[in-house]
């Protein structure tokens, strides 16, 4: 069954069709989260609020179509609830952690420490747009949708984006 059908059998209530769209989104909506936040545990409480407000919602979405986008702001509100709630920095987890829930070798450990203090002298908008774009690989059409940006907005502001990361990490 295709994702439009699921959504569309989720949308009148069809629970295993729901599950399955959880299936297909529920590691991105993760690192999503995960960049976003920093520990694996606000991670988790992002992701499951997301899901269970996109659970009780799914009868209002109009357009099967722009599921993935729906459920991506969902995530980015259930994100900003946690940061507002908890007024937590945008400072990454402890490497360990981080490298353990990402299943990263010891070698990498260092080129991950220097990803995320090139993320962290990106601006919020920034951060966000690089991390939709790159660890969701949503296009700009999509991260335009989210962010409420325009296409040409969001590749314009990927790119200066990942200039900044590329000048600051010396490559």
């Amino acid at each position: 069954m295709d994702e439009k059908q699921l959504v569309l059998n989720a949308k009148n209530g069809d629970k295993d069709a729901f599950c399955s769209l959880y299936s297909l989104y529920k590691n991105r909506l993760y690192r999503y989260a995960l960049y976003r936040l920093g520990t694996p545990e606000d991670a988790e409480d992002a992701v499951s609020d997301c899901v269970l407000s996109a659970f009780k919602q799914m009868d209002k979405i109009k357009r099967p179509e722009a599921f993935s986008s729906w459920l991506f702001t969902i995530l980015r509100f259930s994100c900003n609830a946690i940061i507002n709630r908890q007024a937590i920095s945008r400072k990454t987890a402890d490497i360990d952690e981080m490298a353990e829930t990402l299943s990263v070798s010891d070698e990498s450990i260092t080129e991950k420490t220097e990803l995320h203090q090139a993320l962290d002298i990106l601006t919020d908008d920034e951060r966000e747009i690089v991390l939709m774009s790159v660890v969701l690989g949503l296009n700009s059409k999509e991260v335009a949708k989210i962010t409420d940006y325009t296409s040409g907005a969001v590749r314009s502001k990927l790119s200066r984006s990942l200039k900044k990361m590329k000048d600051f990490l010396g490559d």
